[in-house]
């Protein structure tokens, strides 16, 4: 039996990153079967305990403040939901963390998340070629006349979310480690990769993952690919699509509102007035939108928002709902992971893992990035694969001494 349970949960930490592009059930439904499974053998093999990580205890912590701030909420129901949706967060990290144990784990993870990748970047160019995408039949969205693709997504900003989360794993691995006619292929998947992010037009997406690459670029001390993404930096106002140009012009090339239009700055406005109101324990988790219109100010016209809306910021939406002190905890729980990474990584001995475990990492920065701009950590969606993420970055601390005995 434990065998059985242990080879359920094997293959759906290995499909889930895949399923998340298909869609939220399919998912879910990987999520609720690994981690059933995963709790069903603790039980039974009377394992009362978890893998000790660094996060453990800020997360735990960052419970307590999400439990707190239902002392604010005006929505019991909600608050409890958002409540179970940490737990489920905490347990999809865990049992990654735990479950992953090997090399060879990793690399079908790997190939789960590449497939993925392609597949959502097919999906994008048949979606641009017919109007539709082929997986979901969702239709393409325009912004200031440019045609966005969504693929099987419901949004192109969930589109870049997904994407910019992957891509600087999928072009990590393909430039410092692969070689021959395997990165041959590579070179195609990341290609692929790299359109279905630029065509959902997502800026916070798109800068978030160029960031990541240019780090691993910097940390792996390459010249040359850090040089060229500077130099595309510099180049791409000039050949970005026209109407994209027009549309800066019209806001007099203003970088903040190029970056983050004008509703999402009243957005902020409103919460962080939010905040001002409820600055220690938040409004009550899972209860932005419902705050929201309670606590709106004058908006300038043309930047009009509606009155139920996400914050589209993760941090100013984490300190509306469960306040200052879970954000606070919130950081220090990225703090501990980030700062643990270093040394994990240093003493990785084999290449494959050692550029896995870099490129991934910085993933999690791409998306930090992306969530300046996006409410990805409350997408329901694509949140997961942040969780999904730390978890597998996590689980390398296991298997060191295996990397050196394969690296050898």
């Amino acid at each position: 039996m434990i065998v059985f349970l242990d080879k359920v949960i094997y293959w759906s930490i290995i499909l889930l990153p895949f399923s998340i592009m298909i869609a939220p059930a399919f998912a879910f439904a990987f999520i609720g079967i690994m981690s059933f499974f995963f709790l069903v053998k603790k039980v039974m093999k009377k394992e009362w305990h978890f893998i000790n990580t660094p996060v453990n205890m800020p997360f735990l912590l960052l419970i307590a403040a999400t439990l707190i701030s239902i002392k604010n909420t005006i929505n019991l129901p909600g608050s409890i939901h958002g409540v179970s949706k940490i737990i489920v967060n905490g347990l999809i990290f865990l049992v990654c963390a735990e479950e992953i144990k090997d090399k060879k784990h990793i690399q079908k993870i790997f190939i789960s998340i590449v497939c993925g990748g392609v597949l959502t970047a097919i999906d994008v160019l048949w979606q641009l070629k017919f109007g539709v995408d082929f997986i979901r039949y969702r239709p393409l969205m325009t912004f200031v006349g440019i045609q966005r693709a969504t693929a099987a997504f419901p949004h192109p900003n969930a589109l870049g979310i997904y994407m910019c989360a992957i891509v600087p794993l999928i072009v990590g691995m393909t430039f410092f480690y692969f070689k021959g006619r395997i990165k041959k292929l590579m070179l195609i998947a990341s290609a692929l990769a790299i359109c279905g992010l630029f065509f959902s037009f997502s800026r916070s997406a798109g800068l978030g993952a160029f960031i990541a690459i240019l780090l691993i670029s910097v940390i792996k001390k390459n010249k040359i690919i850090t040089c060229t993404l500077l130099i595309g930096l510099l180049i791409f106002p000039f050949v970005m699509p026209q109407k994209i140009k027009d549309w800066g012009k019209s806001v007099n090339y203003n970088p903040i509102i190029f970056m983050l239009n004008p509703e999402r700055i009243s957005i902020y406005k409103n919460a962080l007035n939010m905040i001002k109101h409820h600055p220690v324990i938040g409004v009550g988790v899972n209860t932005f939108t419902r705050n929201y219109p309670l606590y709106k100010l004058p908006e300038p016209k043309g930047a009009e928002t509606p009155n139920s809306i996400y914050a589209h910021n993760i941090y100013l939406h984490m300190a509306s709902e469960i306040g200052l002190l879970g954000l606070i905890i919130f950081l220090w729980l990225l703090f501990r992971l980030f700062k643990s990474a270093p040394g994990n990584y240093a003493k990785l001995s084999d290449g494959y893992l050692k550029i896995f475990y870099l490129s991934a990492t910085l993933c999690i920065v791409a998306f930090l990035i992306n969530g300046m701009a996006e409410t990805n950590l409350y997408n329901p969606r694509v949140a997961m694969i942040f969780w999904y993420l730390i978890g597998v970055v996590l689980s390398f601390s296991k298997f060191k001494d295996t990397a050196k005995v394969e690296g050898k």
